[in-house]
């Protein structure tokens, strides 16, 4: 081969690798990707769960389910004492229905009714008035006092009512507590009253009319009543406060939380019903009559509103009825109801 052929072919290489780097050295143009949207799934609807069905049935006191042989029981009332040297009261939390009355002087005593619940603690306990007889002796109840005035020890013999009376049992049934001084110190609990009851042969059941109830919370209609001030004199007055989140009234005396002395715990009204009555002093102590038979005004208050109703009892024994404009018995939400007797011309604001 000549050297000019060599030349040449040496050119022919080397141009066709120049043109081979040329060729790789071009950029390559990118490759885009689609950039896919997130798919946001739609928030699963919240399921409402069922209420659970309540056990038990319905107490005729407070509406509230228990089980069916404590429903089925005795009714049990007890006269509590409010002197101030006796507050606060022990026990008087688990009360399923509670009178407040006038009694001699500025003071007012209690009268719970149990059915369902079984407090350890029961007291300070006082005497009993023919009122108190009254309404014990209309829910068939096993009466719970110490001593009394001496018509309501009458009324109590000639009703051949079921008591426990204070004064004439032992001390393994009352007994006195230290941190109060006498006669406001009495106090049991409702283990021993059962106790006692099954020892004296009572009745196992009480047979009475109870309580109707709205069991499906329906609304209620009536004017705006979350501060009630009932004014029983210049030394004694009840007020209840509407907690709207819990559909319930916390419970005040004389401008003070009542509390109750077992655990401190606030007492609380699920019903207010406001009743009057005619009232007289008797005697030169003070004490008084209260005409429980008859009918007369009042107010019932439940959930923030207020209606106005009347009261009918026919005879000493009889169901009182609470009737509203309609004439219809009234339908109690389920739970504690407190009944303030007054009489008639009592200081009531309600707002």
């Amino acid at each position: 081969m000549d050297i000019r052929r060599m030349i040449a072919l040496i050119m022919v290489v080397m141009l066709s690798m120049g043109f081979t780097a040329c060729r790789q050295e071009e950029p390559v143009p990118p490759v885009e990707t689609p950039i896919e949207e997130p798919v946001v799934e739609p928030e699963p609807e919240p399921v409402e769960e069922p209420e659970p069905e309540p056990t038990g049935i319905p107490s005729p006191l407070s509406g509230i389910y228990a089980a069916e042989e404590l429903v089925n029981g005795r009714v049990i009332s007890v006269v509590f004492d409010n002197h101030p040297k006796a507050k606060w009261q022990s026990g008087l939390k688990d009360a399923e229905v509670i009178y407040e009355f006038p009694v001699e002087g500025p003071y007012t005593r209690y009268l719970g009714l149990y059915l369902i619940n079984s407090p350890d603690s029961l007291g300070p306990i006082r005497s009993a008035r023919p009122y108190f007889v009254t309404m014990a002796w209309q829910f068939d109840s096993i009466f719970v006092h110490v001593g009394g005035s001496e018509q309501a020890k009458a009324d109590v013999r000639n009703l051949n009512m079921a008591e426990i009376d204070g004064l004439t049992s032992s001390n393994k049934v009352f007994w006195r507590m230290s941190h109060k001084r006498a006669p406001n110190n009495m106090y049991s609990s409702m283990e021993v009253l059962r106790q006692v009851q099954e020892d004296r042969g009572y009745r196992e059941n009480s047979e009475f009319e109870g309580f109707v109830f709205d069991m499906e919370s329906l609304p209620r209609s009536g004017e705006r009543a979350e501060d009630i001030l009932i004014t029983y004199n210049d030394e004694n007055n009840t007020r209840y406060i509407y907690d709207p989140e819990i559909q319930r009234y916390e419970r005040y005396k004389e401008g003070t939380r009542h509390v109750d002395e077992s655990d401190e715990s606030g007492l609380y009204a699920d019903n207010i019903i406001i009743q009057e009555n005619s009232m007289r002093v008797l005697d030169k102590e003070g004490r008084l009559g209260i005409t429980m038979e008859g009918q007369g005004e009042g107010k019932f208050i439940s959930h923030g509103v207020v209606e106005d109703i009347k009261w009918v009892k026919d005879n000493r024994k009889a169901k009182i009825l609470y009737l509203n404009k309609d004439n219809e018995e009234i339908r109690l939400s389920p739970g504690t109801t407190w009944i303030q007797v007054v009489k008639p011309g009592t200081s009531i604001t309600i707002e």
